[in-house]
């Protein structure tokens, strides 16, 4: 029996790759790599949630769920940037 798990995935990837990549205009001197940097730093401060389908997870969600993954997205989106903004400047990196 084959098993295709191309589907599985973390729910919350897609929610920070995009919310990376809209918040990137704030910060204009980070590069793709320290964008990337972002998006693991903030995903590893997230709740680990493996679905199939998005669609199933959100419809079964309450407002109250909806509400917390909006905070805890923005305090693990802001330390991201944060964090690798000041760890790249320790380097000498980023003027």
């Amino acid at each position: 029996m084959i098993v295709n798990f191309e589907q599985v995935h973390n729910y919350y990837e897609r929610l920070v790759f995009e919310e990376v990549l809209t918040r990137r205009v704030n910060h204009p001197d980070f590069t793709e790599e320290m964008l990337a940097d972002v998006a693991c730093v903030a995903l590893n401060r997230m709740p680990v949630r493996y679905v199939r389908h998005e669609v199933d997870l959100v419809f079964y969600m309450t407002e109250q769920e909806r509400h917390g993954i909006e905070l805890a997205m923005e305090a693990a989106l802001a330390y991201a940037f944060t964090y690798v903004a000041d760890w790249t400047r320790k380097r000498g990196a980023l003027a």
